[in-house]
């Protein structure tokens, strides 16, 4: 069974073996997690995503789905990268969060991580409520098959971390 583990800190600072980016569907960097990662992980992250949009993602990564680079510059060998929903009080788009975490496990087992950092995904600019998405980023985890051994919710506010405490 997976080892959960809570951190208030910075994503970029973690020393797993892989970090997970709530990236955008361009996959070319962008604000928050997804910036951080892109500047402290250095250019070669912007040069694989590159690669992957020439090969494979000419139209962006989609909802839901995740995909490996290089970890950089970063303490991580490698950056997942999975596109979140944004909030919708119209769709439950739960699945589509669920699936961002399954997704990124998945992707860990392929390259052998044994430790996976993981922020809240779509709980910032996308909208999510913390709440909400604390409980479906550990029941996703706690449900996915996997060889991980540590997932590290890595939280960078106070409220955040309550709202991962309150559901672990």
């Amino acid at each position: 069974m997976v080892e959960l583990v809570l951190v208030r800190g910075d994503i970029t600072e973690q020393a797993v073996d892989a970090v997970v980016n709530a990236a955008n569907s361009s996959l070319l960097g962008g604000g928050g997690v997804d910036g951080a990662i892109h500047r402290k992980g250095g250019p070669a992250i912007l040069a694989a995503c590159r690669e992957l949009r020439a090969s494979r993602y000419g139209k962006g990564l989609p909802t839901g789905q995740a995909v490996a680079t290089t970890g950089g510059n970063l303490p991580a060998r490698w950056v997942i990268h999975t596109v979140g929903p944004v909030w919708s009080t119209r769709d439950d788009r739960s699945e589509l969060l669920a699936s961002c975490y399954r997704e990124s496990l998945r992707v860990a087992d392929e390259l052998g991580a044994r430790t996976v950092a993981f922020p809240a995904i779509s709980t910032g600019i996308y909208g999510w409520p913390i709440d909400n998405g604390a409980r479906i980023a550990i029941d996703t985890v706690r449900a996915t098959d996997s060889a991980v051994e540590e997932v590290r919710f890595v939280l960078f506010s106070q409220d955040a971390y309550d709202a991962f405490a309150a559901v672990v």
